[in-house]
């Protein structure tokens, strides 16, 4: 049931900055007029729900232990509340299409897929899908843009995961008998399958320029991922790919910047202070403004405690941090009804403790989806 109340008392982060005031909700967006029914946020933060451009952390959620795969949906439903207690209110989940198998490859996809949207009408947090497509599965390609059209898919991101540079040396790749083990095969195929992908390089660049050709008609985002340097950058860019996911470089982000591309870096990178994986640390980029959305990759966590690392670095105020998970994402999505607080918008919102710093409601939609400690009585009494 939605929500109508005029939320009072609370700081607020407005587009034009803070203010202290009354924020109204009915029907399910935000209102000019205050409503009959008031609640008092006395000492609370009110700010735009968070929007997550990219986030893996489902995964734990739909498959728990190698094999267990069963009765998914439920799997879903923990992960919309998981989402929620993280202040995430739109949130896209970004589900592999790869050769790797296992859970990155077609058949969990389409697991995922099917999964995410029996169950998406039924939950408060809006559920979005991402198909990262591997550049080298040129056999799925017809079926990735099955699944694309069958599930209402609307953005894409192309990965290559392939050791190139391993493989065209003749030498076997690192942690090759799990990553084996993962996909159901055995070291000697999962090996014998890279290096036939490998062997067909070839054939990729004009197969991806037609699939992009494709996906462009549909209206579908495109995104790169990993751009090592400005050529890499250069190459998406020619094929309608609007956004540079976790660019590795400074040269690459700048190329992404320079050709008008959406710039998706990690959350958890921001908190960590570094890469996991050695590349340049998004704290960086962010000071260079080469940044437009902070997401959670693979920590649902890690977006909200990014926005407060930001301020707390002294690269921006925290109003300016927030829009790097509000805002910004919203709009690379081409999500214009979401992102911030303002009359006619979509009620997503999080209702924030300043002291802990945790989300103690999570408002998506004008629906409530998370609620818990003292504030709760607020809004029940």
């Amino acid at each position: 049931m939605s929500l109508e109340c005029s939320l009072q008392g609370a700081k607020v982060l407005t587009p034009h900055g803070w203010e202290t005031g009354t924020l109204t909700i009915a029907d399910g967006t935000i209102r000019d007029a205050s409503v009959a029914r008031s609640v008092d946020l006395n000492g609370y933060w009110v700010l735009p729900g968070i929007v997550d451009a990219h986030g893996d952390g489902f995964e734990r959620h739909m498959a728990p232990r190698r094999g267990a795969l069963r009765e998914a949906e439920y799997g879903v439903v923990a992960t919309a509340s998981e989402l929620a207690v993280n202040g995430i209110t739109t949130a896209v989940l970004a589900q592999f299409f790869s050769w790797e198998g296992g859970m990155r490859g077609p058949e969990f996809a389409e697991h995922v897929f099917e999964s995410v949207c029996s169950v998406r009408s039924s939950v408060p947090v809006d559920l979005r899908l991402q198909l990262r497509l591997e550049t080298h599965l040129l056999d799925a390609f017809e079926r990735a843009e099955a699944a694309i059209d069958r599930f209402g898919i609307d953005y894409v991101v192309f990965n290559d995961h392939l050791p190139h540079q391993r493989l065209a040396e003749g030498r076997k790749p690192p942690r090759l008998t799990g990553q084996a083990l993962k996909s159901g095969r055995s070291p000697e195929s999962h090996l014998a399958l890279m290096q036939a992908l490998h062997a067909g390089s070839h054939e990729v660049p004009a197969a991806l320029d037609g699939l992009c050709r494709r996906l462009a008609a549909r209206h579908v985002v495109m995104g790169s991922h990993d751009d090592h340097s400005a050529p890499d950058r250069a190459i998406w860019a020619a094929r309608g790919a609007t956004v540079s996911e976790f660019p590795e470089t400074l040269a690459a982000a700048r190329a992404a910047r320079d050709d008008g591309a959406y710039i998706v870096l990690g959350a958890p990178n921001v908190v960590r202070g570094a890469s996991h994986a050695g590349n340049i640390a998004a704290a960086d980029l962010v000071r260079a403004g080469l940044c437009d959305a902070l997401a959670s990759d693979y920590h649902y966590p890690s977006p909200l405690r990014a926005a407060f690392r930001l301020e707390e670095l002294g690269l921006c105020d925290l109003a300016t941090a927030w829009r790097l998970i509000s805002l910004g994402p919203a709009r690379m999505l081409g999500l214009s009804d979401r992102g911030e607080l303002a009359p006619g918008l979509r009620a997503d919102l999080i209702v924030l403790d300043p002291q802990t710093r945790r989300v103690v409601a999570t408002i998506a939609g004008g629906t409530v989806a998370h609620l818990t400690g003292p504030v709760a009585g607020r809004f029940v009494s």
